[in-house]
């Protein structure tokens, strides 16, 4: 399905594309790999999908037979599902001279990440991308990475269209995906009952050999309903009924599947009292909201999760923007042992950006002073911000401004 929806990610798509031989498309299912690369392709390449069974089998069986009868250019889809083609590509592209011949997508996966560094090591650009954000719904695809920098706050804000808490609600229980957003979630109970049942289950639980289908539901209700929240491991694997171990595998599993995003603590040789456990965001809000029995958008609004789901946007609004952009965001959270907290550190060039996320329209001076806790880290803390409901640009300390939702 074509959609009218600009994606930040398909001038980094060409740029990887003319400087390596392989190009790898990698994201959860159903959030446009494809599509996108058609788009961008146009019909200058063949295509296959290894979601087809016959072709699939005759990857697996025969690789070389299968890479020397492909047309070149090619995208091939799903590659993860025969990772015995990655040596084969490489004598492929060893052969030729000419860069961009094999463009490939796949659900990230620890076997196929590993056999892409194994056989395509220096071949090989890898892109990741997560559902529409909000910048591209709003046609802003040209946007640069989000950084609380006043330069580029003024920018944003002179393009960007203000959100009022219910829309931004609305947006948080759709979710991100295309087929949900280009029908603004009307088939919203359909498609995420069919997403679990069809793609999680199959790319994930069958991939963990996870026999008992109740059990790994449980667990992504467990983790849906923490998401926002420090990750204490024990406690999951108490209250789903497995071993600690296990609860590890399962997140790595879905961290690698871009299905869930791990949030590392910042923290320096420079002082102890920092907690070092991460915390866990799902990268799809409306994902999150199915699975943690939220049915509309009002009632998560007025619900006791709509701060962990607020900060749980805001905070893949943040990584979308870096990984449109052919980026890895550098960002961090900040926690003491005193429990001082900020939501979110961006570190860029050597310096510390600190952002709060508040439930307000009328935010004060007090929702930035955990900043202050920041200078023990010796280091650069640059303009700092509290992402809120405010229309405009306002400021609230020295270096520090409320940003509206919607500058995301």
């Amino acid at each position: 399905m074509k959609y009218d929806i600009k994606r930040t990610l398909a001038k980094e798509i060409m740029q990887v594309s003319d400087d390596f031989k392989v190009l790898l498309l990698t994201g959860p299912r159903q959030v446009g790999k494809t599509t996108l690369l058609e788009e961008v392709g146009k019909k200058d390449r063949s295509y296959v999908t290894l979601d087809d069974m016959m072709l699939r089998a005759a990857a697996l069986r025969d690789p070389a037979g299968f890479i020397d009868r492909l047309d070149l250019p090619v995208l091939i889809d799903e590659v993860q599902y025969a990772p015995n083609l990655f040596p084969y590509i490489k004598m492929a592209v060893d052969k030729g001279k000419q860069n961009g011949q094999f463009w490939l997508t796949g659900s990230q996966q620890f076997e196929m990440m590993k056999n892409v560094g194994e056989s395509l090591a220096g071949r090989v650009g890898v892109l990741h991308l997560q559902g529409i954000s909000l910048a591209e719904e709003q046609g802003r695809a040209d946007d640069e990475p989000f950084l609380p920098v006043l330069v580029l706050l003024k920018s944003r804000q002179k393009t960007a269209k203000t959100l009022t808490v219910r829309q931004v609600f609305h947006k948080i229980w759709r979710g991100s995906y295309p087929d949900v957003v280009t029908r603004d979630g009307k088939n919203w109970e359909r498609f995420y009952e069919s997403y679990i049942s069809t793609y999680i289950q199959r790319d994930v639980q069958d991939y963990l050999g996870v026999k008992n289908k109740a059990v790994f539901l449980k667990f992504m209700q467990i983790i849906a309903a923490r998401t926002a929240q420090l990750v204490k491991y024990s406690d999951i694997a108490r209250d789903v009924g497995v071993s600690e171990v296990t609860i590890k595998s399962w997140i790595n599993v879905l961290q690698a599947s871009g299905i869930v995003f791990i949030l590392q603590p910042y923290h320096t040789n420079h002082t102890s009292r920092l907690i070092k456990m991460p915390k866990l965001y799902f990268m799809d809000t409306g994902l999150c909201a199915y699975l943690t029995g939220w049915l509309n958008a009002d009632v998560l609004e007025r619900g006791a999760m709509n701060g962990a789901m607020l900060e749980t946007y805001v905070v893949g609004e943040i990584i979308k923007s870096y990984l449109h952009n052919g980026r890895k965001p550098r960002i961090y959270f900040y926690r003491d042992k005193d429990k001082r907290e900020v939501d979110l550190l961006i570190e860029e060039n050597g310096v510390l950006y600190p952002i709060e996320i508040k439930k307000t329209a009328s935010p004060n001076v007090a929702d930035c002073k955990a900043f202050s806790c920041l200078k023990g880290l010796k280091m650069p803390i640059g303009h700092g911000c509290v992402i809120c409901f405010v229309k405009n640009l306002v400021p609230l300390a020295e270096n520090v401004d409320a940003v509206s939702v919607g500058s995301l």
